[in-house]
Order: C-alpha cells, then sequence, then structure tokens
C-alpha cells in the first residue's frame, strides 16, 4: 500500500500497525520527495527525491535514528536503532502550508516509546524530523542521532576537530557543521550548534551528545534534523547557506558601529566615551552623510570586578551611571543606541570575581565561570535582561568557553544532571592532558549544556527586545546553527590586533584567518556573519591612499558586522573622508554580502587573493597582492565564485582610482577578468546590472 498525500487535499490517514503487508508513506512537494517505509514495523527512509537536481537517493539498510543509552542497574549501555522498536501508529495528513507524518513506536522491553514527525512546507526546499523519546524509568540518555541513514555519497564537508583546553590557535571543535551528499546533492544537520554530525563508513549520523539523566514519564523532545536539497550537488554550500538564511532569529543586517577598545582601553569612562559618541558622530554622521551608526558600544573597562557580586553580577563601576542612564542619552544624542561588552565567563578584566564568586557557593572553574552551573547562569540571565531593559541594544559576549590561549570544561557537574565520567578523576578543569581527544565526550558534555543555556538566555534577550544584536566572540564556535539565536560569530583563532607589517602585512594576517578557516578547514558557516576585529583606524602615519586600500579590502570580506576600531581624536580630515566613503561603499554593496566567496590563494603565502560577492542588483570583485613583485592573476566569474546564474551584462566601475585598468567595460557570466598586479597592489571592481537585462 503506497500512500502519497495530494498537494491540494486535506487529509489524515491513520494506519494500525503491524501488518503483514509493507506500507510507504511519501512527503512530497515541488523540491523534494521523502519516503518512509514501515515493514514488519520497522521504520526505515527507503527513498528521497531531490526534484531540483533530478536525482534520488536509496539509502541501504539504516538504521533510521539512533539512542545510545548508559548502563544502568538492569541494562549495560546500549545502542537502540528503529529495528528495536515497534511502530504502533502513523498518520499522514496535510494542512495549508505542508504536510507532516507522524509515527509512534514503541520497545516494551525497555519501556521506552518514541514520536517521530516528518513535516515538509510547500513552499521550502527542505524538511524537519522531530524525535521525542518518552521513557517510563529514569535513563541516562547519552546520544541521539535523530537521522542516521546509509548513504553511499554522504560526506562530512569539514572534519577538523581538536578541543583542546591549553592549545593557543587550536580551537577547532567541529560542533554545529552539516552533512552533504556528493551525487544527490542533499544535506543534513541537527539545529543546534553543538550537534556532533559524522560520516563514517557510509553511515550519516545527525545527532549530539546529551549527556543527561531523563526523567521517568517527562518527554524529552530532541532537537530537530533537517534534510534539504540543492539544484546542483556542486554548490550545495549555497543552498546551505540560503537556508540558514531563511532561519535566523532576525534577518540579515549591516551593523556600523563604533567600540571604545582602541580608543581608550579599560581606562574607558562616561566623559571620555560620551566625548568619542559625538566626534564619531560629527565626523560621519553630520558632515559626511552617512547614516547613524547602529550602536556605540563600551568595551571592557566599565564592570566593577572589586565587589560582591552574589546578588547582582556584572556590577557596574563609579566611571559610569548604576544603569548607563547617561550613556543612553549620549548615544540617543546621535540617534543610536548603546552596546556593551561583557564575558559571560567572567575572564580578562571580570577575572577577580572568579575566586570570589567561587566562595559565594557560584560555580566557578580554574579561570571562569561555568556556563552549565545553575545559579551562575540564572544570574547572567537576570543581568542581561535587566541590561536590555535599562537600554543596551547590544552585547559583545567575550570569553564564552575560555578565549583563545585557555578554555576551561565542567567536568564535575553530576550536581546539575550532566553524565559524569569516571575517567576524569585528577583533572582540573583547564588541565592540559584534555587536548587529549579520548576526553572529547565529556567536554563535550559540557559544551552541549552550555550551549543550551546560553540560547535560553539569548531566546530572552530576543524577546524583551525584538531588534537586539548578539555577537558570541572569544571561546565561541562556528556553527551556522548559532545563528539561530545570536547575529554574530568570532572568527576563532585570531588575535583582535591583526599581526604583520603595515597595512599589506595586517590585511595578509587576517586574511589568512580567512583562507584557513574556509579553504583549507572548509568550515560550512557564512562568512558574512562573522565578528573579524576589523576596521582599525589609530593613528595617522599612513597615506590616505594607503588606508583607503586597506578600508575598502577589509569591507570587502563581506561581513555584516563592521565594528569600527577608532581613535577619533587623532583622525584628520582625510582619515574621516576615506572613512565615510567606504562606509558608503559597504551599505550599497551590502546586498551582495550574503553571498560573499573568497577566492584566489593563500595570503600568508604571497599568493593573489580576495572576495566575490553578488546580489541580483549587481556585486563586486577585490583582489589583493600582498607579495613584493608584481603577479598576474586571472578570475573566471561564474558560479563557482558566486555569480548567480542568469544571463544579464554588467557595468564595471570602482572606489579605488586603477582599479580598472586593462578591464573590459562589460562582464557577463562566465567572462573572465585578467589582472596585472604591482607589489601590494589592492583592486576593487563593481559590477552593476545594466537595466533590462534578462536576469
Amino acid at each position: 500500500m503506497k500512500l502519497t498525500v495530494a498537494l491540494s487535499a486535506i487529509l489524515i490517514l491513520t494506519l494500525n500497525v503491524p501488518a503483514s503487508e509493507p506500507s510507504q508513506f511519501t512527503l512530497e512537494n515541488n523540491s523534494l520527495a521523502r519516503t518512509i517505509t514501515i515493514d514488519h514495523g520497522i521504520l526505515r527512509t527507503t527513498q528521497i527525491v531531490n526534484k531540483r537536481a533530478g536525482t534520488i537517493a536509496r539509502p541501504a539498510a539504516s538504521p533510521e535514528f539512533q539512542i545510545r543509552i548508559g548502563p544502568d542497574d538492569a541494562h549495560p549501555a546500549t545502542l537502540l536503532t528503529a529495528s528495536n522498536f515497534q511502530v504502533t501508529a502513523a498518520a499522514l495528513s496535510t494542512n495549508s502550508d505542508g504536510r507532516s507524518l507522524n509515527v509512534t513506536l514503541a520497545n516494551t522491553n525497555r519501556g521506552l516509546r518514541l514520536k517521530i514527525d516528518y513535516d515538509l512546507k510547500d513552499r521550502d526546499f527542505f524538511m524537519r524530523k522531530y524525535l521525542v523519546i518518552e521513557d517510563e524509568k529514569t535513563i541516562p540518555l547519552e546520544r541521539v542521532d535523530v537521522e542516521a541513514l546509509a548513504l553511499d555519497d554522504a560526506y562530512q564537508p569539514y572534519t577538523t576537530r581538536e578541543i583542546t583546553s591549553r592549545a593557543p590557535g587550536r580551537w577547532n571543535p567541529g560542533l554545529g557543521q552539516p552533512l552533504y551528499t556528493s551525487r544527490s546533492g542533499i544535506f543534513f544537520g541537527i539545529e543546534f550548534p553543538a550537534a556532533d554530525n559524522s560520516v563514517k563508513d557510509g553511515l550519516l549520523c545527525a545527532g549530539y551528545l546529551r549527556g543527561r539523566t531523563l526523567t521517568a514519564d517527562s518527554p524529552y523532545p530532541c532537537y530537530p534534523a533537517v534534510m534539504g536539497v540543492t539544484d546542483d550537488p556542486k554548490f550545495i554550500t549555497d543552498t546551505f547557506f540560503e537556508y540558514i538564511d531563511r532561519i535566523r532569529a532576525r534577518p540579515l543586517r549591516l551593523r556600523v558601529q563604533y567600540n571604545s577598545w582602541f580608543d581608550y582601553g579599560s581606562s574607558v569612562t562616561e566623559t571620555k566615551f560620551s566625548s568619542s559618541v559625538a566626534k564619531v558622530n560629527q565626523e560621519l554622521v553630520i558632515a559626511r552623510h552617512t547614516p547613524p551608526l547602529d550602536a556605540y558600544t563600551i568595551d571592557d573597562g566599565w564592570e566593577d570586578a572589586k565587589t560582591n557580586w552574589s546578588d547582582k553580577v556584572w556590577k557596574v563601576n563609579g566611571k559610569f551611571d548604576p544603569d548607563f542612564a547617561s550613556s543612553v542619552r549620549a548615544v540617543k544624542s546621535a540617534n543610536s543606541k548603546l552596546g556593551l561588552w561583557l564575558s559571560p565567563g567572567c575572564l580578562f578584566n571580570a577575572k577577580p570575581e572568579v575566586p570570589l564568586l567561587r566562595e559565594q557557593g557560584f560555580e566557578a572553574l580554574s579561570n571562569s565561570l561555568s556556563m552549565a552551573g545553575p545559579r551562575y547562569m540564572q544570574a547572567l540571565e537576570d543581568r542581561l535582561s535587566e541590561l536590555t531593559r535599562n537600554g543596551a541594544n547590544f552585547f559583545k559576549l567575550d570569553g564564552v568557553f575560555g578565549h583563545l590561549n585557555v578554555r576551561d570544561f565542567d567536568l564535575n557537574c553530576r550536581n546539575y544532571g550532566i553524565v559524569s565520567m569516571p575517567d576524569l578523576s585528577g583533572l582540573s578543569p583547564d588541565d592540559a592532558r584534555l587536548d587529549d581527544p579520548k576526553y572529547d565526550e565529556a567536554k563535550i558534555y559540557y559544551l552541549t549544556a552550555g550551549t543550551e543555556r546560553l540560547i535560553q538566555i539569548f531566546r530572552k534577550l530576543g524577546q524583551i527586545d525584538p531588534d537586539v544584536y548578539i555577537l558570541i566572540s572569544n571561546g565561541a564556535y562556528l556553527s551556522p546553527w548559532w545563528l539561530m539565536s545570536v547575529d554574530g560569530v568570532w572568527m576563532i583563532n585570531a588575535g583582535d590586533a591583526a599581526k604583520g607589517e603595515g597595512r599589506t602585512g595586517q590585511l595578509a594576517y587576517r586574511d589568512g584567518r580567512y583562507f584557513d578557516i574556509w579553504r583549507t578547514k572548509n568550515i560550512q558557516y557564512p562568512m558574512c556573519s562573522v565578528f573579524n576585529h576589523e576596521p582599525k583606524k589609530t593613528d595617522t602615519n599612513e597615506s590616505p591612499e594607503e588606508f583607503r586600500k586597506y578600508l575598502f579590502m577589509s569591507l570587502s570580506r563581506g561581513t555584516s558586522f563592521l565594528e569600527l576600531y577608532l581613535k577619533p581624536d587623532r583622525l584628520q580630515t582625510n582619515d574621516w573622508d576615506v572613512l565615510g566613503e567606504g562606509l558608503q561603499w559597504a551599505r550599497k554593496e551590502f546586498p551582495a554580502f550574503a553571498r560573499v566567496h573568497m577566492h584566489g590563494g593563500d595570503p600568508q603565502k604571497g599568493d593573489v587573493y580576495g572576495f566575490v560577492a553578488w546580489s541580483p542588483a549587481g556585486g563586486y570583485l577585490s583582489v589583493h597582492n600582498p607579495s613584493d613583485k608584481p603577479q598576474n592573476y586571472r578570475i573566471t566569474l561564474d558560479r563557482s565564485t558566486g555569480m548567480l546564474p542568469n544571463k544579464q551584462e554588467f557595468v564595471l566601475d570602482s572606489p579605488l582610482k586603477g582599479s580598472l585598468d586593462g578591464l573590459p567595460k562589460t562582464i557577463r557570466s562566465g567572462d573572465s577578468l585578467a589582472f596585472e598586479l604591482a607589489p601590494k597592489e589592492v583592486r576593487i571592481v563593481d559590477f552593476i546590472a545594466k537595466p533590462g537585462e534578462d536576469k
């Protein structure tokens, strides 16, 4: 019996199982179809059709899902799959915007019941799979894979795993990364940043380490799995980012703001801050007609780390009003909002509070507070909520699971529900021995718990202020599913001050980190939502031309978060002119930022490289020769470099003198551009769509 739902019908079909004849259910729309079979009471996916690419994937005998239960008094550690359950009911239904299959399963020997929902919306190129676990007694749930399918073309685009405590520059947890198929053009994942997705020996597992005990008769809803399809497997990353753009907590926004750190460091005061607000607003907004900045941010230096925080964490020192009222008025006068730096783990200048809070019974680790500690995390939520209500619209959360050099892991938190592992005795939270991969599960249990608690806080802030902007910085990790609750993530393993001689060296350092993250390691995270500590302008020891090249090249990375690190009192008229030009260019090109790609070679090896981005209205290309020798470079502009697949013609323009030398006046998809580059030369080429062209 095969049951396929018509798109226009309102239908509910219920099947009582087991049945002697296999039953098939197909959920489909114009993009994809997934067929689920129930054979002798066993559930499995038998076919996935990618209608966009015209491909079909037929999983081999697959687990469908996996639930790993820790040992208890009656049972050893157990891995349960669909073959260990009997389907007791299945219902296929449609509504006004899609269709779903609801399946109930039971394992009577273990007293476990499952509810699985496959949900597909009419207009989506992806579907979700939900799993709810119900148990009759308390069980330690170690891991759950919501998807477990044997697909011979499945692969992991990102494979690096370094969950380190004391390994500077080697913080690559690899959590929350999607999985792809190479021929059928399908992506999979779990909508949770700390997901532990993998492909091993052809078995695709989309799941996560839970590490908590489930209470009897208390249903546990797992994080949903997602499965989507692309029109061409070669460009599956672009399609995956289109999906991420749909599920963001808030739409992608160009965020331009000032930060006080490179202006005053920790010596910032209300008077100094307000002075810089007025100066930046006067020079950029009033004199050069840029739109008002989105925020002015007080960085590290406002917290009072010498007082008792047991009744309220993150108290304000005497340099600012207790509720930042004067600062709020100062930024309001510039038609802007207040931003605040804060370290969730109490690192940097807040570190003196760690031993003080430990004495008060808060969950302190070696160097920081635990992101899984119930008492501290509730205090942090209360304080961030209060600051939001007081007018803070932006939070730069610096020091989440540690910082660039040292990270703590809460290994002994059985008192608040995390599974205890016996081989951790004698290890401190920042023990160098934790760098050994054999401890990865224990570390991920903590990262899972901390990520869950942080997400709860971030969603609370979004309820208080729907326009809030949240950035997680040092100690975070790059998972695209963070963007379901925050707006940007730090680029990881990079200094806040770009190393290198002169502007060329600074660009090569920062862009070398881009090359390592996106080209070498192939991380699946949109460049447009990364925080990269640029641009900076703190002195006048360079010509306007040199600053202009640096500024436009750094803006061409396509990050939507532009935090300006300035010393406003040192900048000259020409500096403000260049900065104003750059910000106007970034706003003009912002629609293309969502499709930014890196091209070329390794900046730190002296290779020519750059960035290219497109929107239906046009786009831009940047090219940089960081070496001290002339180099020739050619790039083909087509879908492999992010160009939209159309026949439109584009006119070339540039904000930098000399950028169009030797280039044609117009280009179309498939054309190449050849550059003869002088040493340390930067070129910026804008592409402007000709009106009336076929899109």
